[in-house]
């Protein structure tokens, strides 16, 4: 949880830093966004708009790859409320900050029986 806070608070405070570490470009115009998603309330760990190009990035940070639910379904359900809410490009990026040998790390894609 300790790592957690760390990384939301680089997240909220030197977003750009993040961007350009992350993603590997430079952006001028970004503002941070609130984490709350309506609903039944879930909390992104981070949320950023870059206002040229028009799109959010999504920063989860993990120490371990198992969670309920499932990472690659809360992942989605966070993708559904910002495209709705904000009606722009969302990326996602899913930070894990323990070592581990986990497959689950390497998923990028929820599979159900029906989708």
């Amino acid at each position: 949880m300790a790592y957690d806070n760390i990384c939301k608070y680089l997240a909220e405070n030197y977003p750009a830093d993040l961007v350009r570490w992350l993603h590997g470009i430079e952006v001028t115009e970004i503002s941070v966004l609130k984490t709350e998603l309506n609903t039944e309330p879930i909390h992104a760990d981070s949320l950023t708009l870059l206002q040229t190009p028009n799109q959010i990035l999504q920063w989860e940070f993990q120490t371990l790859p198992a969670s309920k639910p499932s990472l690659p379904l809360r992942m989605l359900k966070y993708w559904v409320r910002l495209r709705e809410k904000y009606n722009c490009p969302v990326e996602q990026v899913v930070i894990f900050l323990k070592f581990t040998t986990s497959s689950k790390v390497y998923t990028n894609q929820l599979l159900e029986s029906n989708t």
